[in-house]
């Protein structure tokens, strides 16, 4: 077990601060978030969803997996670097001539004409994230995600303020536009101010050919990946209206502050992590094990305790013409509850180099997620009957990337599923128990809400307890050491401004 403890300090320092950054920008754009949602309307959240998908796709191609390649050598040289470097920015720029002359013919897919002029300077957002992608890498490399909490940070809230103050000023869905490439635009200059990293005047062939070979079947489960979390905004936008779009958007916004965002914290740093260990088996399995059942102890009770919570938090939260979107966030929570289970097994195909696998396993995925959704259209079930759909999709797939990382790590789907089984079981419990005590207390929202927060963590807790979950024990070592850190650097910071 000593051998160990190098990982785990590293991986703990990067977990904090990822988790630190979690907390600080993703907290902070929730409320502005919220805000934002009582200012605009649902359809200005419509318009920007739409062209999500469009840009998230064009994200994919100009990295073509480099950087995953990247990450995972030991050894990357300024050559390496460098030839990524223009590389992406020329992708960058083709892909955002490609969306410049396209935009008025996807303005006429969705039927809506102002789309176009928006999408002409939202994808602007392409050239600039090209010129921080090394350095954010390197950070990556490095765990060193500190820097990166800080940076974040500082571009949250000031794209955010800014953001605001368009909305006020009655700038609509523009204020949203302002806000996506001031933040970008800000992410990428401190990425040069923090990293003092400058590519050099080199193009190195062999390079480019090495980490293509690698990140081009990344690229291809990128891309379909990619394609296929964003499909629902595309199926939502042509097929309803741009109102039901945005209470769909918002509740998978909502949803994501813990879901999306927390499998960010934890596959960025356990990436990295696991791949300085790739080469030793045992410690390999040790540290994936271990990611994946404290994972698991700290995800599903929180989507499932939100679930559980959405009738008094959403209208608490974004006003009560956003109820609608209360049915969307409960099943969207079941459905994500399995992503960050998701992206562990898969970061070990990429760990062990095993793309082809990775490959493989998004094309069944999303074979079988296509034909659910042509069941969903095909009954007429609506927006509710797609999400259904995304929660059969994640279930089956946590059996398929389970199975398929088995094959490269000495850990059967058997042993992970027994592992997965009590903290599972006690997640329901208190989900359920959580849900019902709503229906029963009386009192407005914040009083409802409030109470049953109370139960479920108390009743979480308890039953963890009394089960044994050898996780809560580890979470518990794991934050006391980290709070009396703060507190020691709190003082000796008071101490020298004394």
């Amino acid at each position: 077990m000593q051998e160990i403890n190098p990982m785990k300090k590293k991986t703990l320092s990067g977990l904090f601060w990822s988790m630190a950054d979690l907390i600080s920008n993703q907290g902070i754009q929730f409320i502005i978030q919220i805000v934002l949602a009582r200012l605009l309307l649902p359809e200005h959240f419509g318009l920007i969803a739409m062209m999500t998908v469009l840009i998230a796709i064009s994200t994919s191609i100009i990295d073509c997996g480099f950087t995953q390649g990247l990450v995972r050598e030991k050894d990357s040289s300024q050559e390496d670097y460098s030839t990524v470097f223009y590389f992406n920015f020329f992708m960058a720029s083709i892909l955002y001539f490609i969306i410049f002359i396209s935009s008025n013919a996807i303005g006429v897919f969705f039927r809506e004409p102002e789309l176009a002029p928006i999408l002409k300077i939202l994808a602007l957002v392409l050239i600039i994230d090209s010129f921080g992608i090394i350095q954010r890498v390197i950070l990556i490399k490095n765990v060193d995600f500190k820097t990166q909490t800080k940076i974040n940070l500082i571009a949250g809230v000031a794209s955010g303020i800014l953001a605001l103050i368009c909305a006020v000023r009655g700038y609509g869905v523009w204020s949203l536009v302002i806000k996506t490439i001031s933040m970008q635009l800000i992410q990428t200059v401190l990425l040069w101010l923090f990293n003092k990293w400058i590519p050099s005047f080199v193009f190195n062939i062999k390079s480019f050919k090495r980490l293509f070979g690698f990140g081009s079947k990344l690229l291809v489960s990128g891309l379909i990946d990619t394609a296929y979390n964003n499909i629902y905004f595309i199926l939502i936008g042509r097929l309803y209206s741009s109102s039901q779009l945005g209470y769909y958007t918002n509740a998978v916004k909502l949803r994501d502050v813990a879901s999306q965002s927390i499998t960010a914290s934890i596959q960025r740093v356990t990436y990295p992590v696991l791949s300085g260990i790739q080469d030793d088996e045992e410690k390999l399995k040790i540290g994936f094990r271990k990611v994946m059942k404290t994972t698991l102890f700290i995800f599903f009770p929180i989507m499932l305790g939100l679930a559980a919570i959405a009738n008094p938090l959403i209208p608490l939260i974004y006003g009560d013409k956003w109820v609608t979107s209360i049915l969307y966030f409960q099943l969207l929570c079941i459905a994500g509850m399995l992503y960050p289970l998701h992206a562990i097994n898969l970061n070990i195909l990429q760990v062990k180099g095993r793309s082809d696998l990775f490959l493989l396993v998004e094309i069944i995925k999303k074979t079988l997620l296509t034909l659910l959704i042509i069941m969903s259209i095909w009954n007429g079930s609506g927006i509710i009957g797609l999400i259904w759909s995304a929660i059969v999709n994640s279930f089956v797939s946590l059996l398929l990337n389970t199975y398929f990382s088995s094959k490269v790590i000495s850990y059967p789907v058997k042993e992970q599923m027994k592992d997965l089984a009590p903290g599972f079981i006690i997640s329901i419990a208190m989900g359920g128990i959580t849900f019902l005590s709503g229906m029963v207390l009386p009192g407005n929202d914040l009083v409802t809400l409030a109470c049953q927060i109370i139960i479920g963590i108390v009743f979480y807790v308890i039953a963890s307890k009394l089960a044994k979950i050898e996780e809560f024990d580890t979470i518990y070592e794991m934050i006391v050491p980290l709070i009396k850190r703060i507190r020691h650097k709190k003082y000796s910071i008071a101490d020298k401004a004394n």
